[in-house]
């Protein structure tokens, strides 16, 4: 058994210690908001946040979050719509959305970290792959709210 504080409440899971975390969040928890993309920590459609950090949980084995803090893409909006999902709204980003969950959680750790980050701290820390090509959106997005 793994037990893990999962978006503010302990959860307990019985999956093999294998089993990668994203299965683990969307299988056993029942979350889909966190997408399954390629398997490999490449795309950044998995990230969630594990203790603060934006994490790919698609290649993190479930027994690795032993009493890890996780917040997912629900977490982050239980209160509502958060500063950085208005901004998506605001600036169009979305065109299929399949990564957006990703990229969002991505982004929130990064300005949880660094109100004002440059067009260079965004190519180096948002790795996530938009196969839309909607990248000059977020950054826009983010540039928006590094100036409010």
């Amino acid at each position: 058994m793994t037990t893990f504080n999962l978006n503010g409440r302990s959860v307990s899971v019985h999956s093999p210690d294998e089993t990668p975390l994203l299965w683990v969040i969307r299988d056993e928890i029942g979350l889909t908001g966190t997408k399954f993309g390629c398997g490999i920590a490449q795309c950044g459609a998995c990230t969630v946040h594990i203790n603060g950090e934006a994490q790919r949980s698609c290649v993190m084995p479930a027994k690795a979050a032993e009493g890890t803090e996780i917040t997912t893409i629900e977490g982050i909006s239980a209160k509502g719509v958060t500063r950085v999902q208005q901004a998506w709204i605001d600036h169009q980003v979305p065109q299929c959305g399949y990564c957006q969950s990703g990229m969002i959680m991505a982004v929130t750790a990064l300005l949880a970290k660094n109100a004002r980050p440059s067009d260079q701290d965004l190519a180096e820390t948002i790795t996530n792959i938009c196969r839309c090509s909607t990248l000059q959106r977020v950054r826009a997005a983010v540039r928006s709210l590094a100036t409010a």
